[in-house]
């Protein structure tokens, strides 16, 4: 089982974002990960299309953009155009979470689903079918620098058994206070992507925090 590290901007110094990006993909970074907040869903302002739109002409990193919004059905053009490779929306957030998946998808874009700590796995199992992503909060949504919720491995590993017989790759993925004391452990229950923010952009150097996270990550892939 592969696994891959997503450094989340939302930890990064926006006063030089390009070259934040830029050493985290030096580090081995499969993804950049950008979290959308609308102060409604939950409770902070972060960044939209513009903000994909840049990072974009930065790196060809696929960019994993997760609307942590209300109604981000009106808004799934915009970031498809900006740039997006993979979008995820709230089971929380929509009402008709089926319909969202596939009109994602009709954009070229993978489609993913969150789940809230509070959120039961079970939410997803009329769904499976059109997801390419789930993401597994491991923190309560809405500001960066949490600490991890232990019981988020076993949510990862409910997770990977719901998709286990899906036909396709389903990754999980982990959001929400991910380092190195916890990156071998997901991994090992079946994580395929770490979200990681302050582990890696709260530190001197951003390509050296990437290359340990996904040694560590890989390590416990490997034991899997």
């Amino acid at each position: 089982m592969s696994v891959r590290i997503a450094p989340s901007i939302l930890a990064a110094d926006f006063t030089c974002l390009g070259a934040q990006v830029l050493s985290a993909v030096r580090g081995g970074a499969g993804l950049i990960h950008i979290d959308v907040m609308d102060g409604h869903f939950v409770p902070n302002i972060t960044m939209g299309p513009l903000v994909v739109s840049a990072v974009k002409r930065v790196t060809d990193m696929p960019l994993d953009v997760h609307l942590m919004i209300s109604e981000p059905d009106r808004y799934l053009d915009a970031f498809a155009r900006a740039g997006a490779s993979t979008i995820t929306v709230h089971v929380e957030a929509v009402p008709d979470l089926r319909k969202t998946l596939t009109r994602i998808r009709a954009l070229g874009v993978r489609a993913g689903a969150a789940i809230n700590p509070d959120t039961p796995v079970e939410a997803l199992r009329g769904v499976v079918d059109q997801l390419d992503h789930v993401i597994v909060m491991s923190v309560h949504p809405g500001f960066g620098g949490q600490a991890f919720i232990p019981g988020s491995l076993d949510k990862v590993r409910a997770v990977r058994d719901l998709v286990a017989g899906v036909g396709h790759v389903v990754d999980i993925e982990v959001d929400g206070g991910v380092d190195r004391t916890n990156a071998s452990a997901l991994a090992q229950a079946g994580a395929t992507i770490l979200v990681a923010g302050a582990s890696i952009f709260g530190t001197p150097d951003p390509s050296v925090a990437t290359q340990e996270l996904l040694q560590l990550a890989q390590a416990g892939a490997g034991s899997a």
